[in-house]
């Protein structure tokens, strides 16, 4: 299943609380859950990789300089023109600004089709990302969502998802990864829907917007 616009995503809404009626009283209280998607290319997986530094803040002033450099939606072609200063004046970490140039190495050679990948079924598709160097389950599982659309992804890893599911499923406990991938089985096939639900009770006990595309 793919969610494209928030028809689809209302639709899941009322599916997965269908699997589970003990989100309703969540979900009654965060609104409308946002859709946040994005084109799947160079662009969308760059902005993910960026989201990964300390802050919300951070990442969106880090974007805003690519952006103002590269236009806004940056091509891969386009990051691999970049000497080093301009990058180092992004405020990118070394690593973060290797991934990018690993992925876009990859995509202008012809070895990255982001837009296909984003096509293939989740296994599939996860393990390709992740073959590339500096590109780790949660942003193969991000892009997956926000960029593919793809239903059925909940990336345990994330912290802001971590500690919402602890809130409201185990008495405040920040439970570790297995745990809540082993609990998000029964959300499936909803999973991408329930990870926005849970980012935007985290957003609302916090005051800070979790989702990071």
């Amino acid at each position: 299943m793919i969610i494209r616009n928030d028809a689809d995503l209302k639709f899941g809404l009322e599916a997965l609380l269908a699997l589970d009626p003990s989100l309703r009283t969540i979900a009654e209280g965060c609104g409308q859950l946002p859709l946040r998607l994005s084109s799947a290319d160079f662009a969308g997986l760059a902005s993910i990789i960026v989201s990964q530094v300390v802050s919300r803040a951070s990442a969106d002033a880090i974007w805003r300089r690519m952006t103002s450099v590269l236009g806004e939606r940056p091509t891969a072609a386009g990051y691999l023109a970049l000497d080093a200063a301009t990058i180092a004046g992004f405020g990118l970490s070394r690593g973060k600004a290797e991934t990018l140039r690993t992925v876009a190495s990859a995509e202008a050679e012809g070895r990255l089709v982001l837009a296909e990948i984003a096509g293939l079924e989740a296994t599939e598709a996860m393990r390709a990302l992740t073959q590339l160097k500096g590109i780790g389950p949660w942003t193969a599982e991000v892009y997956l969502m926000f960029c593919g659309g793809h239903a059925d992804i909940f990336p345990a890893g994330d912290v802001a998802l971590r500690i919402a599911v602890g809130h409201v499923l185990l008495d405040g406990r920040r439970p570790e990864i297995a745990e809540v991938r082993a609990i998000a089985e029964v959300w499936s096939p909803w999973r991408s829907v329930a990870a926005r639900l849970f980012w935007a009770h985290y957003a609302g006990l916090t005051g800070r917007v979790a989702v990071p595309a």
